[in-house]
């Protein structure tokens, strides 16, 4: 039995939710960081587990993460599902990443939809996971081993929308400022190759999804948002972010 890790992480706060997670199903986890464009399809046997975790973009799971998720194929693995998200709302995410596993031949045994540090408004869910959420996600691991270890493998109550509804995302792009070195590591590091290699300065709008890997991974913090867009989002964002939300388990 293999213990897989896989997951969509731009600015980390997926990824560390997801180890705090998997951590509770194993000592021997292999990670699998679909992040980055990966071509090396993933396939995984009925003996195996894996953790599946995304963000939640406007309350999708991003265009991107379906693709890559869509090329690992499960052959009765089990899977347990992960949604991150800004502590606003994930709406229709954990649904359509059900349906996208389930296509591909897993079988979904747990979801969790968490709170992470806010992407873009980074003062949103700050430190988040924290302790309380730790405790929580640790716990319920248990419960997840257990449920595998029975061999009884039931349908569960997903929350969702089906159709799902219309794919938005913030359409902010962060640019460099002067302080930009030209070192080439947001251009290596962005999922979808929107910033030219040999100028940074250059960034395809088409292609960006508004992650912030830019910004997270850039050494010198050369790299920002449009200082009144993000002003904007903070005010449309506070009312709906005021209040903490807590982990949603389901098994």
């Amino acid at each position: 039995m293999g213990i897989y890790e896989i997951y969509f992480s731009p600015t980390g706060g997926t990824k560390k939710t997801a180890d705090i997670l998997t951590s509770g199903l194993g000592n021997s986890i292999t990670a699998h960081d679909i992040t980055k464009d990966n071509k090396n399809n993933l396939t995984l046997t009925k003996d195996d587990i894996a953790v599946i975790a995304v963000p939640s973009f406007g309350g999708r799971v991003p265009v991107t993460a379906i693709k890559r998720i869509s090329k690992i194929k499960g052959n009765g693995a089990s899977a347990v599902l992960l949604c991150v998200y800004g502590n606003r709302d994930y709406e229709d995410t954990l649904a359509e990443l059900y349906d996208t596993v389930k296509a591909n031949g897993f079988n979904v045994v747990a979801a969790v939809a968490a709170v992470a540090e806010h992407s873009i408004v980074r003062q949103i869910a700050a430190n988040r996971p924290d302790k309380i959420d730790k405790k929580q996600l640790v716990e319920f691991s248990k419960k997840i081993s257990n449920k595998i270890s029975s061999g009884k493998i039931y349908e569960f109550y997903i929350p969702g929308n089906r159709p799902y509804k219309k794919y938005s995302n913030m359409p902010m792009v962060p640019k460099p400022t002067r302080t930009c070195t030209k070192c080439g590591i947001c251009s290596k590091e962005c999922p979808v190759h929107a910033i030219d290699k040999n100028n940074p300065h250059n960034v395809n709008s088409k292609l960006c999804i508004s992650c912030m890997r830019c910004i997270s991974v850039c050494p010198n913090n050369s790299r920002k948002i449009n200082p009144i867009m993000l002003f904007m989002a903070k005010i449309l964002l506070s009312r709906a972010c005021s209040k903490r939300k807590e982990c949603e388990l389901f098994i």
